[in-house]
């Protein structure tokens, strides 16, 4: 048993007398001073045992033993108190012996009997329980030793190594440092040691070796396995008892030997034995009875390890018969592929010969059914000409001889082959001895290995075959040489009917070439009419076709559309009355993926979008492409324009799926306006006029959307045609006007500059404020023109003289032009003012547009004097970042921020416009509040710092500069 197993069970019964103990000491604690107490028991678990209280005399606990076979209670001699009883189930009887100093009460008997039957049954039942512990603790070792051996049976393991492993799962049960397993032969009464593990005997174990009787008469294993039942005890004992005589030989002598036998079908076969030499006594019969039916175990581990290695034994043998069987298999199958082979190019051959068109190609293919048999790298056809002088190479591929001309006869190989009309297969040193012989001489590179073999003419050598190798790694065989000598016969056959073929081949072409010159003429007449004809109609239709379409898409054009439109408003107004709608489509920011991933991407993204757009309307729509990103459909309908907008939905829902455009993901959208069939329109011009205003109008709520024609937006597209030509005599006749709104300083009204506002003075309308036709400038590019006519007067009313600066609003528009400065300045220069009195207000877009283009702007005007002032501050794009790098000398707090302060202020308003004023007074900047209405913003103005304003409570817009202006 294991150290670890033993421990155990020492503690477990260690816990089982210390509840004895406890017991009788609480039950002696009962009883008078000086009294003693025995109490035995028979129980079905337990057996029959008993305990005393200390210093208790023997003779107590034999009355108390007597008492389990006699009566329930009495009194023993020298006037003890007996008292037995069963417990309820009559499996348990129980023995009590009390000696007293002084006799007990009956009601003191009474009591202390009855807490007596109550501890000692608590006592065995807590004996029970340790028992049944160490019965579990020992069946738990048992299976899982058990499992443990089972599994090294089957695991994969050399034979050593799973014996040691036994041993270990041996030791967790009993007591085995000294162990060791044998195998007996019963019917050569010899036996081999499996396994062998000793403290003090050296022997190692040679399973190879067997020990027979006679060599080892006096062994106890011997006698044990003689003997054929387990045998316990001293090794000197079991020797007396077996009449064997002490031999040094067999190992040191132990105090407790244990050796059980193996046994297969009431059959010997082996034992198994432990010993100690340190402790007598170590193995009790239980320790027997484990070993031996562990001892089975390992046998049967054996056997299976035995079978296992037996089968591995037959299988291998078998799979060594097979792997013959096979490799003769193989051989026969090669053979048989070979030979197959080999005849499948012979009819090969035979079939080129009859239709290879020319012998050229008949060589080439030769080559090619000798390269499938034998490698055929270097490969060529020598001829003998007619004369038999010159040797000819009709055909040849070689890798260092690339170009085989024409020779006389001399000793070359290939003449030494047609010499003796015998094959010749040569390696370097055959070479190098008919050399010396001088039988050849070299011609072309040496060559590792050379197989030649004669071209035959019924009896007559004609030429030859040859294969050649420049690697040591190519050697031809003489297997190759018959092959190739067969091969040969059948070129040679090949090349006889394949000469013949090409004569007649050649008789046949004559003939054609006469007949073909005499329909040649003829045919070349008719022939040239009718290309002619041909290419003139294919240029009418390419011509039609690219007069009617689209050259990148492939789609109709917009003349195309015009003549499409012009039938479906005939049929509309005289035949079938069918509604029709046109649909104008336009791609949003088309423009950003020509700029940032090139032209050749805007024409994939433009061929995709045609594509879509195709796909998702009827066969008998009509989808053109009118220039640029502008798409133009015409659909006809019939159940109310709810069908119409349901298509244009579809249609933006097509578009805006994603696309891959140059390598891009991009997401494509458009803004798409439908124009309606009404018998107003004459033409398909105004309909698609129409639909472009629709257009217009989804782009301007926002792209990505549909939007329908009506009469307000005719009506307002009227209103800005005639405004956009109003605009433009404007410009012609120079109708605009700089009215002047002062800028004072809030703490005594000084005036300190103008900004300069816009005004056109129409024809019929009257004065115009910006916002009455500013977008429309934007839209149209002509706000740049109205731009240089303010620009002008201003310049003038400086060069007049007079106090203070002038500022003018300045477009982000003018930032993208290089020569924005340079032209400003060079007005100066011609009308004579003074470029410092300038200030140009600019939005927050104009930064964050183009930023170095506008810095370098900015720059530039500045180093003349001319400051920029930042307008409507805080209401656009954040600028902070900018201010740091812009040359900005003014902030203009807006009108909007402040209106909420003052009387009626908002707190918030209040606290947008001190935070900006502390920002200016941060970088340094001054500020400039506009919108001043009430005295009350005014003194606000001033409470928190802020300098300088402009608005109604100082003065309005004007056509002349003011002089001074009064603070209320």
């Amino acid at each position: 048993m294991s150290n670890r197993n033993a421990s155990n069970e020492v503690a477990a019964r260690s816990d089982a007398l210390s509840t004895v103990s406890r017991i009788l000491a609480l039950l002696h604690a009962r009883l008078p001073e000086g009294a003693a107490l025995a109490v035995c028991w028979r129980d079905w678990a337990l057996g029959q045992d008993g305990a005393q209280s200390p210093g208790a005399p023997d003779s107590l606990r034999r009355q108390a033993e007597q008492a389990l076979s006699g009566p329930s209670s009495g009194h023993g001699a020298a006037g003890v108190l007996v008292h037995a009883w069963d417990n309820p189930e009559c499996n348990t009887r129980i023995a009590l012996a009390v000696a007293s100093p002084r006799a007990l009460s009956p009601g003191e008997q009474a009591d202390w009997l009855a807490l007596a039957q109550g501890f000692v049954a608590l006592m065995l039942d807590a004996m029970r329980a340790h028992a049944r512990v160490l019965s579990l603790e020992k069946s738990k070792r048992l299976q899982q030793a058990l499992y443990e051996i089972a599994d090294l049976a089957g695991a994969d393991l050399e034979m050593p190594e799973m014996l040691r492993r036994i041993h270990v799962v041996i030791a967790t049960l009993m007591y085995a440092e000294n162990c060791y397993i044998v195998l007996y032969d019963d019917q050569r009464r010899t036996l081999r040691f499996l396994y062998f593990a000793d403290q003090k005997d050296t022997y190692v174990a040679d399973p190879g070796r067997d020990f027979g009787e006679e060599e080892m008469i006096n062994s106890m294993t011997f006698a044990l396995l003689r003997h054929g039942q387990p045998l316990r005890g001293p090794s000197s004992a079991i020797r007396q008892r077996l009449g064997l005589s002490r031999d040094p030989s067999q190992g040191p002598e132990s105090l407790d030997w244990l050796g059980v036998p193996m046994r297969r079908d009431e059959r010997v076969c082996g034992a198994i034995v432990v010993q100690s030499y340190d402790t007598p006594a170590s193995y009790d019969d239980e320790d027997r009875a484990l070993l031996g039916y562990v001892a089975q175990h390992i046998l049967t581990a054996l056997d299976r390890r035995h079978a296992h290695v037996e089968l591995e034994r037959r299988v291998e043998l078998r799979t060594h018969e097979l792997q013959r069987s096979n490799r003769d298999l193989q051989a026969e199958i090669i053979e048989r592929k070979r030979a197959e082979k080999l005849q499948g190019a012979l009819f090969r051959i035979t079939d080129l010969a009859i239709t290879s068109e020319t012998l050229e190609r008949f060589y080439a293919d030769v080559h090619a059914v000798v390269d499938e048999l034998i490698n055929a790298r270097n490969f060529y056809i020598a001829l003998v000409s007619e004369d038999g002088q010159e040797l000819q190479f009709p055909y040849s591929i070689d890798e260092r001889d690339a170009l085989r001309r024409t020779r006389q006869m001399a000793k070359g190989l290939t003449e030494y082959v047609i010499r003796t009309g015998k094959p010749l297969l040569a390696d370097r040193a055959i070479i190098g001895e008919l050399s010396r012989r001088g039988d050849v001489l070299q011609h072309g590179p040496p060559a590792n290995s050379w197989l030649g073999v004669p071209l035959l003419r019924g009896e007559d050598v004609v030429g030859a075959v040859v294969v050649q190798s420049y690697s040591p790694q190519v050697s031809y065989t003489p297997h190759d040489q018959n092959l190739l000598a067969f091969v040969a016969h059948n070129i040679g056959n090949g090349l006889a009917r394949q000469r013949a073929q090409e004569s007649l081949r050649a008789a046949h072409a004559e003939l054609e070439r006469r007949v073909e010159e005499r329909t040649r003429e003829l045919a070349d007449a008719n022939t040239q009419l009718l290309a002619q004809i041909g290419e003139r109609l294919r240029a009418e239709q390419r011509l039609t076709h690219q007069a009617t379409h689209d050259a990148l898409t492939g789609l109709p054009n917009r003349p195309h559309l015009l003549e499409q439109l012009a039938a479906a408003i005939h049929r509309a107004r005289h035949g079938d009355g069918q509604a029709f709608a046109v649909l104008f489509l336009d791609l949003d920011r088309f423009k950003l993926v020509n700029d940032s991933i090139g032209h050749a991407a805007g024409d994939e993204l433009l061929i995709e979008v045609a594509r879509r757009i195709t796909m998702s309307v009827r066969a008998n729509d009509v989808v053109s492409r009118l220039g640029g990103d502008e798409f133009a459909i015409l659909v006809e309908y019939a159940d109310g324009d709810e069908n119409v907008l349901d298509l244009a939905q579809r249609l933006l829902a097509v578009l805006g799926r994603p696309m891959w455009v140059a390598g891009r993901e991009l997401f494509p959208s458009a803004s798409l306006g439908i124009a309606v069939w009404h018998p107003r329109y004459r033409n398909g011009e105004e309909l698609l006029r129409d639909a472009d205003a629709a257009m217009y109008r989804a782009k301007e709520e926002g792209r990505d959307r549909c939007a329908m024609f009506d009469e307000a937006m005719r009506e307002a597209a009227m209103h800005t045609l005639d405004l956009e030509a109003d605009l433009r005599r404007a410009i012609n006749h120079r109708d605009f006007l700089a009215y002047y709104q002062p800028i004072i300083r809030l703490d005594d009204g000084e005036i300190i500059g103008h900004e300069a506002l816009l005004r056109w003075q129409h024809e019929r309308r009257g004065l115009l404020t910006p916002p009455e036709f500013i977008s429309l400038g934007e839209d149209s590019g002509l706000i740049e023109q109205v731009d240089w006519l303010l620009y002008e007067q201003v310049v003038h009313q400086l060069a007049r003289g007079g106090e203070g600066y002038i500022s003018v609003n300045v477009s982000p528009r003018h930032f993208r032009s290089p020569s924005f400065a340079d032209r400003l300045l060079s007005m100066f220069d011609v009308i004579g003012a003074d470029p410092s009195r300038l200030r140009l207000e600019i939005t927050e877009v104009a930064l964050l547009d183009d930023a170095p283009r506008t810095l370098r702007t900015l720059r530039t005007l500045r180093q003349h004097g001319i400051l920029a002032q930042l307008d409507d501050f805080g209401t656009g794009f954040s600028a902070l970042s900018y201010l740091h790098r812009f040359p900005i000398s003014v902030l203009k707090i807006d009108r909007s921020f402040v209106a909420g302060i003052g009387d009626e202020g908002r707190p918030e308003s209040l606290a947008l416009v001190r935070a900006i004023l502390a920002l200016a007074s941060t970088l340094g900047i001054d500020t400039i509040a506009e919108g001043v209405e009430t005295e009350s913003q005014r003194r606000a103005l001033l409470e928190l710092g802020c300098s300088f304003g402009q608005g109604y409570l100082f003065g309005r817009p004007a056509a002349e500069v003011c002089s001074q202006v009064l603070v209320a």
